[in-house]
């Protein structure tokens, strides 16, 4: 049941209706319906996987406060009893298979093992839930939720269960035990960023998915100028669908009285990577801060730099081997964190450049550009399918033709992607890309209305799915 579905437009219809009209005055009545409507929602894509769900919570019910009451060797029994069994049910629907095949590869016995294990939907999101709530209560950040029907909420929460943002229990948890209130005014902007969010979905993503495709499945019969000029398409591909999607997750979170974390930033206009990734999928790069490079940091800390280095290189593998079980994804975190170097090695990882201006200068569009070329070359990495398929991209980039005009210019393309990065930059200092309360109405209303139109003119409603929900 995907965000831009009917089907999902009728259920949260149905969803919004009760909770705000007929439970308004109850809270663990609206606590309840949100459970309910999340379960139905996870059962809509598998329901023999909800046993899972509802395992995971239970435990994580049972553990947290043994973590909280306990000290010493007991706590650290509680405490790796919940990680290993939160990361190992990661680990064997996510990775198992992998390690097998490769196993089965090296000593040539791939026909003698058959394992087809699916991957639950959104359990790399609720399982760094669960892994941040039981370190938070074993640091002191976070007292155990006593509240049954909230914790569970929180893991299996509908609006992110399938693609994030990864919320940290100190920000869900006290929302669902105090009053949400709804105003005209958080609605009309909710509405908003969800109009947003199906734009950049339905009309920009959907568009350039099939050009992708055909560039990346079959690139050994194009141009080294095509495959990069795929790589560019895809660049904006996967930021028009995944922050299409958080924009809809938040918005309709906000629906139901919820503040949950902001994904993205506007990273197009990131003028270094490290500026890029405080910028994209804001929730996993501060979780992963927060709970492995601060602590990778105060290890090396005595190495100086070379330290510092070592720990961001091991927490981009990290962020590349999250993305699933394929070298290619540990190869594109372990690049991203080479990027790095030249920012540690002159000083300049912490320092922000807020571009101020209505138009960038000639230096700040070079440093635009130059971060856009190095993403770019890093997602060859994130879109080849193995290393194989990663090396023959490359190759053909690095080849004579990448001088030749490209393939699959289309002029529609080009000016929906246009649109996307016009309506960014001006809002690149509000919440969100459709954040146009300072606008008169009337502009207001027109900008609303040429995006229903391209929504309902250029609009792909035949690719719901995400590229992060296999994640």
């Amino acid at each position: 049941m995907q965000f831009t579905s009917i089907a999902f437009f009728l259920f949260f219809t149905g969803v919004f209706g009760l909770y705000w009209f007929v439970c308004k005055k109850n809270l663990k009545l609206q606590n309840f319906l949100l459970l309910a409507s999340s379960y139905i929602f996870y059962g809509f894509w598998d329901w023999r996987f909800l046993a899972l769900l509802v395992g995971s919570s239970a435990i994580t019910y049972y553990l947290g406060p043994k973590i909280a009451e306990t000290h010493g060797k007991t706590k650290k029994i509680y405490l790796n009893t919940g990680l290993v069994l939160a990361i190992g049910t990661l680990f064997y629907f996510k990775y198992f298979g992998f390690f097998i095949d490769s196993f089965a590869d090296l000593f040539d016995i791939k026909n003698k093992i058959t394992l087809s294990i699916i991957l639950p939907l959104g359990i790399s999101f609720y399982t760094f839930r669960i892994v941040s709530y039981f370190l938070d209560i074993k640091n002191n950040k976070l007292k155990p939720e006593t509240d049954a029907l909230a914790l569970f909420n929180y893991i299996a929460f509908f609006p992110s269960m399938t693609s994030g943002p990864i919320d940290k229990g100190g920000l869900l948890l006290p929302q669902l035990k105090k009053e949400r209130i709804f105003t005209a005014e958080d609605g009309a902007d909710a509405a908003r960023q969800i109009l947003y969010g199906a734009f950049k979905k339905l009309v920009v993503a959907n568009s350039i998915t099939p050009i992708t495709q055909g560039i990346f499945q079959n690139y050994e019969a194009h141009s080294g100028s095509t495959v990069a000029f795929g790589a560019i398409l895809f660049l904006f591909e996967l930021y028009a669908d995944f922050s299409g999607y958080s924009d809809m997750a938040v918005g309709f979170a906000r629906l139901l009285g919820f503040k949950i974390t902001k994904n993205f930033a506007f990273p197009l206009f990131a003028q270094n990577i490290a500026e890029y990734w405080r910028k994209w999928h804001i929730s996993l790069t501060s979780w992963l801060t927060e709970y492995v490079f601060t602590p990778l940091v105060i290890q090396f800390r005595d190495y100086g730099k070379r330290g510092l280095i070592a720990a961001i290189i091991l927490n981009f593998i990290l962020i590349g081997a999250w993305h699933g079980p394929r070298f290619t994804f540990v190869l594109f975190g372990l690049l991203h964190g080479l990027y790095y170097i030249p920012l540690i090695v002159k000083d300049k990882l912490n320092k922000k450049k807020k571009i101020t201006g209505n138009f960038p200068t000639l230096t700040e569009l070079g440093n635009i550009l130059l971060t856009m070329v190095m993403v770019c070359f890093a997602l060859v990495l994130f879109a080849a399918p193995d290393l194989k398929a990663a090396l023959g991209m490359y190759g053909k980039i690095f080849s004579i033709s990448l001088f030749s005009v490209p393939q699959f210019i289309k002029i529609k393309i080009l000016g929906l992607i246009g649109i996307l990065i016009l309506i960014d930059w001006m809002n690149k200092d509000q919440e969100h890309g459709l954040d146009v309360k300072r606008l008169n109405p009337l502009a207001r209303r027109g900008l609303y209305v040429f995006l229903i139109f391209l929504i309902m003119y250029y609009g792909v409603f035949s690719n719901g799915s995400y590229i992060y929900e296999q994640f």
